[in-house]
């Protein structure tokens, strides 16, 4: 397994931009499919953005596709989550998670990192 350790979130009025990091330690980071996902208050996790480990798939929740990007740089062990036209709906933690399989589905996620907030406000 890796370490996930996300960074970048905090305050944005909505149309503005944010971008998340995962750091991960290890040095197997390239065999990981990453993933970001997501949970607001009273709300299930769900899935925002899926990279493949050499990045070259990506997949993305219709809520989000054409408004964020997610990324990798193997070189650097991390993965981004570039965010733009934010809308208050996009307020919640934002996690990421690795897997060995190119996945859309929690359960199939055995690294998380602790999270980041984001609030995006109207």
């Amino acid at each position: 397994q890796v370490q996930l350790v996300e960074s970048g979130g905090g305050l944005v009025q909505a149309g503005g931009s944010l971008r998340l990091s995962c750091a991960a330690s290890g040095r197997t980071f390239s065999s990981y499919a990453t993933a970001w996902f997501r949970q607001a208050p009273g709300k299930e996790r769900e899935f925002v953005a899926v990279i493949s480990r050499t990045g070259g798939m990506t997949n993305y929740a219709d809520s989000v596709k054409g408004r964020f990007t997610i990324s990798r740089d193997n070189a650097k062990n991390t993965v981004y989550l570039q965010m733009n036209s934010l809308k208050p709906e996009d307020t919640a933690v934002y996690y990421c998670a690795a897997s060995l399989s190119y996945s859309r589905y929690p359960g199939d996620f055995a690294s998380w990192g602790q999270g980041t907030q984001v609030t995006v406000s109207s």
